[in-house]
């Protein structure tokens, strides 16, 4: 796994889990996540006017990563309103990278050491833990049918979309691609999001949480933009997997911050996911 790759992940994760946790401050989510798209998306499309737009054989890619992301996007508004998923949704992120690895087996060909094999194992495993935790949380509360499909259906997604990605830059220019894909997205979520929790929520959001949607909304951008770059060049199922330790610094922050509870288990399972990277690192 080149050392370059293994930064601009990290970096890409810190991105992310920052954004999640400047969301965390917000009263309405669901809303924030909207400005967030429309925010990454306006700053997309300035920069777009110089990079210029991606090759046409790229577009269909865009569009397809485009109605994915949209489709993410829902699934979480979903998920932020529905305690019984809060209990899985760490699952998911755990399960997102197994997925990928078919993916890329199959229509990528891409073939993986034993010792990447074992890492990315590591990391499901690590990620598993640490949903494990809202799990023991819930001090017995019964896990909906309903919560555990949309936490699958979410681990699909998110593997489906980094596919598609990682396909698309490996053959064509990442920046203009990437950028392309933001600018599209809100004019799906935006109406989303309007349409059932009405416009005037927009306005309110915003005059709460100006500073930190801006800020999120750079770091959206940027996040994705770095781990793209590191798919040009780097196995697209390591790098999927290693974008999850995201989840594990988000934990952490939010520990260190929010005084949310780590507890051992989360410990335990943020060692195996970082103990897997660096097998990964080292092996991959």
């Amino acid at each position: 796994m080149p050392i370059l790759a293994l930064v601009l992940l990290f970096l890409s994760a810190a991105m992310h889990a920052l954004w999640n946790f400047l969301l965390k401050s917000a009263e309405e989510k669901y809303v924030a996540m909207g400005w967030q798209t429309i925010l990454s998306g306006a700053l997309a499309l300035g920069i777009l006017f110089y990079s210029g737009l991606p090759p046409r054989e790229m577009w269909l890619f865009a569009i397809i990563s485009m109605l994915l992301e949209a489709i993410y996007f829902i699934l979480l508004c979903i998920a932020y309103s529905d305690h019984d998923f809060s209990l899985i949704y760490p699952i998911a992120r755990g399960a997102a990278p197994a997925l990928l690895v078919i993916w890329t087996a199959i229509f990528l060909q891409e073939q993986l050491t034993v010792g990447g094999y074992i890492g990315l194992a590591m990391i499901t495993v690590g990620m598993m833990v640490i949903g494990a935790t809202a799990l023991l949380q819930s001090k017995g509360e019964r896990i909906h049918l309903k919560g555990v499909l949309t936490a699958l259906t979410v681990a699909l997604i998110i593997s489906l979309y980094t596919f598609i990605d990682g396909k698309a830059v490996k053959s064509g220019p990442a920046l203009p691609y990437g950028l392309s894909m933001f600018v599209m997205v809100p004019f799906v979520t935006t109406p989303y999001i309007a349409y059932h929790y009405g416009l005037d929520s927009f306005s309110r959001v915003w005059k709460k949480n100006r500073n930190y949607l801006l800020v999120g909304g750079v770091l959206g951008l940027i996040a994705y933009m770095l781990a793209l770059f590191a798919y040009t060049f780097a196995p697209l199922s390591y790098s999927g997997a290693i974008r999850e330790v995201s989840a594990v610094i988000g934990a952490f922050l939010g520990w260190r911050f929010l005084k949310e509870q780590m507890g051992g288990v989360r410990v335990v399972g943020s060692v195996i996911v970082f103990t897997g990277v660096m097998v990964i690192a080292i092996f991959g």
